[in-house]
C-alpha cells in the first residue's frame, strides 16, 4: 500500500467523483441530497466535468433533471424511477449487482439469480482487508454498484495506481458496459440513464489515466 498517493490532489478528485457517483446510486434523492447537489459549490463541479466532451451530455442532463425536481411530486416520481430500477428484481429492473452480470451459471426460467454470491464474498473480504464495512443502513450485498464505486473512492487515496487499476478492472469494469446498456433498455426516464452512461464514460477515462501512468 501506498500512502504517498493520499496527499494526491488528482487522487483526491478521483476519489470525490468515485463517492459522488456511489451516493447517486446507494439511495434515492430526498430533499437534503438535493440541495447538496445543486449548491454553488456542486454546480462549480458540474460545469468542471462538463468540461470533459465525453462527459458533457450525460452532466448536461442530470444537472437539467435536478431543476426540475422543484416539488415533491418530482422528487417522489425520481424516487419511484429508482425503485423500479435497482429495488425490484423484475425484467424491467436493472438490478446494480455485479454478481449478476458475471455468473457463469445460466439462470433457469423463473429462478432468482444468487445474491449474496461470489462477488459478494469477494467483496466483503477486500472491505475486511480495508477496515471498512457496509454500513447498516445500507442492507445491500456488497457487490452492489454503489459499494464497489466507493470502495474505489477509497483506494483512490490508499492505494498505488497499480492496484487501483487492477481492482477496477477486475470488479467492475468487467460487468459495467453491461449494465449500462440494461438501464438504457429499461429506464423510462432520464436521469439514471444520464448517471450511467456518465459513470461508465468516468470508469473508462479513468482506467485510461492510469494505464497511462504506469
Amino acid at each position: 500500500m501506498s500512502t504517498a498517493t493520499a496527499a494526491n490532489p488528482v487522487n483526491q478528485a478521483r476519489s470525490t467523483i468515485y463517492q459522488l457517483l456511489s451516493s447517486l446510486f446507494a439511495k434515492e434523492i430526498d430533499h437534503k441530497t438535493l440541495h447538496e447537489l445543486t449548491s454553488t459549490q456542486a454546480q462549480a463541479f458540474w460545469s468542471q466535468l462538463a468540461a470533459e466532451p465525453s462527459f458533457k451530455a450525460d452532466v448536461d442532463v442530470i444537472v437539467a433533471e435536478f431543476a426540475k425536481l422543484n416539488s415533491d411530486k418530482a422528487l417522489l416520481e425520481l424516487a419511484a424511477d429508482y425503485c423500479g430500477l435497482f429495488l425490484v428484481g423484475t425484467k424491467h429492473s436493472a438490478s446494480p449487482y455485479a454478481s449478476l452480470y458475471l455468473t457463469d451459471k445460466p439462470v433457469a426460467k423463473g429462478d432468482e439469480p444468487l445474491l449474496f454470491g461470489e462477488q459478494h464474498q469477494q467483496m466483503t473480504q477486500f472491505l475486511k482487508q480495508s477496515q471498512l464495512q457496509v454500513q447498516s443502513e445500507f442492507p445491500e450485498p456488497a457487490d452492489h454498484l454503489a459499494v464497489i464505486l466507493a470502495y474505489v473512492a477509497h483506494i483512490n487515496m490508499h492505494s498505488s495506481n497499480q492496484e487501483q487499476l487492477k481492482f477496477i478492472r477486475d470488479n467492475l469494469a468487467n460487468w459495467l458496459a453491461t449494465f449500462v446498456a440494461k438501464v438504457a433498455k429499461v429506464d423510462t426516464g432520464n436521469f439514471y440513464i444520464a448517471l450511467a452512461q456518465l459513470t461508465l464514460a468516468w470508469v473508462n477515462s479513468d482506467l485510461e489515466w492510469l494505464e497511462s501512468e504506469g
